[in-house]
């Protein structure tokens, strides 16, 4: 059985068990997050496809830990410009683990 939820402008496929990285949700490590924009239900051969989300439909996951990826390097140059210009970025995130999918 497994699911597709919206979280962070992102789709994730996600089932029971599963850890994954998503964009920062504000909880505690421990907590309990219930996701209600689920795109769509699989359980083997029975399907369900929510237009947009499915109603009444959740999943629930656990917070394991906060976090920060690794730094990216933004680099603009120009040639023969005297031009040069570096900046860094790292992307928070949240790690869950997936405990529960309901509405099938």
């Amino acid at each position: 059985m497994y699911a597709v939820i919206k979280t962070g402008g992102k789709q994730y496929r996600v089932a029971e068990g599963q850890t994954l990285k998503v964009e920062k949700i504000d909880a505690e490590e421990g907590a309990s997050v219930e996701f209600d924009t689920v795109l769509m239900i699989a359980d083997g051969e029975q399907v369900r496809i929510g237009a947009p989300y499915i109603d009444g439909a959740r999943v629930t996951a656990t917070v394991e830990s906060q976090g920060r990826s690794p730094k990216v390097r933004i680099v603009k140059f120009r040639r023969r410009k005297h031009y040069r210009k570096t900046q860094g970025h790292r992307q928070s995130y949240t790690e869950l683990r997936i405990s529960g999918i309901n509405g099938l």
